[in-house]
């Protein structure tokens, strides 16, 4: 592991704790002038301002006056997939549907073909790239879905396609199993077969290699109800995946309320989050992880952000990066839509793209804050404040990433 001393610090902004924020405290972050900050074995093992201290033998930094935050955490993408989908940018422009196009067998059917066509090693190759452009953004941790396998072999094939980019990739990656992605078009007549195969041959081979961290679904008009995600994630629950979902991206059916009341880690989308899936969230302290980058592109409605803020349901936002609907793997552009579109301060952004993204993958003791006994993960940023990072638009900010006290 190595040792780095960031010195001349102009402005060290992060969120502190090891617990996601709600309300008020989203928005309390800790602003530090002239800082430093000292990383032992790839931790950070003290903070402070004025003169650093001496640290023989450590690599020393300058950050020349500029802005340093907790490396990006990016809590929602769909990292593994073979193919893209340039193809239907012009059906789109016509007017067709994201759920139409799915009915017509592409969309996420669409990928699952070429997923299931590219081997092991083709998929990882592939997704390093994304992560070496993610890297460059400021992104030091990843979530990572499977889902576009949709049967035993590929979904396996895709979690362990994660498994070995996190041994060989600087980037730390969750791996979340979202084999209830969308139904199989040989199950349209028979959904409850395709259900069973998730819970009886996926959920239990995927924990016995130890794939996955998360059980996911997606919760939505023409792929599950309500009650399906239940039975997919309480079955998940009962082999020790934690449950996250997909909710209210298109319809309302019920999504975030199901959220809290099975005390989701993390309901995701939520473009048309109704009052009481916001209550229901709030009650079963779920992370609502929001993806405003798939509401731009999709034309779409963007997620009622400011209510859920004031009534207490802690808010992380992520790329959402897949070949459909938003193939994008820019944090930083979601941190722009954050302050034009959800209409929060840039105190809130970064508390959801660091320490609350964090907590919504499990990983808020470990990063999303600069404190001593966390991941030496920061980003330098060619700015001076934490308000021209949200301001300027279209270029890449991030001047010096740190990944576990080296850089990357």
């Amino acid at each position: 592991m190595s040792n780095l001393l960031l010195k001349n610090i102009g402005l060290l902004a992060t969120p502190s704790g090891s617990a996601a924020k709600r309300g008020a405290e989203q928005g309390a972050i800790t602003m530090m002038k002239d800082a430093w900050v000292l990383i032992e074995d790839g931790l950070v093992s003290q903070v402070g301002t004025g003169t650093p201290p001496e640290a023989p033998g450590a690599q020393v930094v300058d950050a020349c006056g500029k802005l340093v935050t907790p490396g990006l955490v990016d809590a929602h993408t769909h990292l593994i997939f073979g193919g893209w989908r340039q193809n239907e940018l012009g059906m789109k422009l016509h007017g067709v549907s994201y759920l139409e196009i799915l009915a017509q067998g592409g969309g996420i059917l669409s990928t699952v073909t070429s997923t299931r066509a590219a081997s092991q090693e083709e998929l990882a190759d592939k997704a390093a790239l994304a992560l070496d452009e993610m890297l460059r953004f400021g992104v030091t941790t990843c979530e990572a879905k499977s889902g576009y396998g949709l049967d035993l072999e590929n979904e396996l094939k895709q979690l362990r396609a994660i498994r070995d980019l996190n041994q060989r990739h600087p980037i730390d990656l969750v791996p979340t199993f979202l084999g209830a992605h969308a139904l199989p078009a040989q199950y349209k007549e028979n959904r409850g077969e395709f259900i069973r195969q998730v819970c009886e041959d996926m959920i239990p081979a995927v924990v016995e290699e130890n794939l996955a961290k998360y059980c996911d679904v997606f919760c939505e008009t023409g792929v599950f109800t309500a009650e399906e995600s239940r039975t997919i994630l309480e079955c998940g629950k009962k082999y020790g995946l934690l449950p996250k979902i997909h909710a209210d991206e298109i319809d309302p059916i019920g999504g975030s309320v199901l959220a809290g009341e099975i005390g989701a880690v993390s309901a995701e989308h939520l473009i048309v989050c109704p009052p009481e899936g916001i209550a229901s969230m709030a009650k079963g302290g779920t992370v609502a992880c929001l993806l405003p980058a798939t509401s731009f592109y999709l034309g779409a409605t963007f997620a009622p952000a400011r209510e859920m803020v004031e009534a207490g349901v802690p808010v992380a936002m992520a790329s959402d990066f897949n070949p459909g609907s938003c193939p994008c793997l820019n944090l930083q552009f979601v941190m722009n839509l954050g302050c034009l579109r959800y209409k929060l301060t840039p105190e809130e952004v970064l508390t959801a793209v660091t320490l609350n993204a964090a907590a919504a993958i499990g990983m808020e003791s470990q990063v999303g804050s600069v404190e001593a006994g966390k991941l030496g993960d920061l980003v330098v940023w060619d700015a001076p404040d934490l308000d021209y990072i949200c301001y300027r638009m279209g270029s890449n900010l991030a001047k010096t990433v740190i990944k576990r006290g080296s850089l990357v």
